[in-house]
């Protein structure tokens, strides 16, 4: 299993539809960028969700977002453009999604209205809520991670 972590914008508006025996997929494609040197680099990943997971989220993913995603990435596709050159085929099966704290713009602050635990509910994780990145929320009050720590002598091994 190969596991892969990405942040970046959406490509496309989210697109549901249903499998032969009934199953929901969901997609959308990712453009993350790898920078080298002054030189960037535009890297596309397919993200399938298969269900209903992360239906709540939905309305709020548009063409733009800045999103991050955690999921199996597929084996990669080799395929041919129409001016004869290789492609690579990226597909990411998400776990987990979330709004991205690197979004730019008005998205960003259109979105910092949403709550951490409303976030983790979008992530689909269960429990009080964790936004990720050194803060958790627990009964609304945000502690930082370095505060939930036990001391040293708390730990048992």
């Amino acid at each position: 299993m190969n596991i892969i972590q990405i942040a970046g914008h959406l490509g496309s508006d989210p697109v549901a539809r249903f499998t032969s025996s009934g199953k929901k997929v969901t997609s959308f494609t990712v453009a993350t960028n790898l920078r080298k040197g002054e030189d960037t680099v535009t890297v596309w990943y397919r993200v399938t969700i298969w269900g209903d997971r992360f239906e709540k989220m939905m309305p709020y993913l548009k063409k733009g977002s800045a999103v991050m995603v955690y999921g199996e990435l597929q084996k990669p596709e080799i395929w041919t453009d129409k001016e004869g050159r290789s492609q690579i085929s990226l597909e990411i099966y998400a776990e987990i999604i979330r709004f991205s704290p690197f979004g730019s713009g008005a998205k960003t602050q259109e979105r910092a209205g949403h709550t951490q635990e409303q976030s983790s509910q979008y992530s689909g994780s269960s429990g009080q809520g964790s936004s990720g990145f050194g803060e958790q929320t627990f009964g609304g009050q945000s502690q930082k991670h370095s505060e939930m720590e036990p001391e040293e002598e708390e730990l048992p091994f």
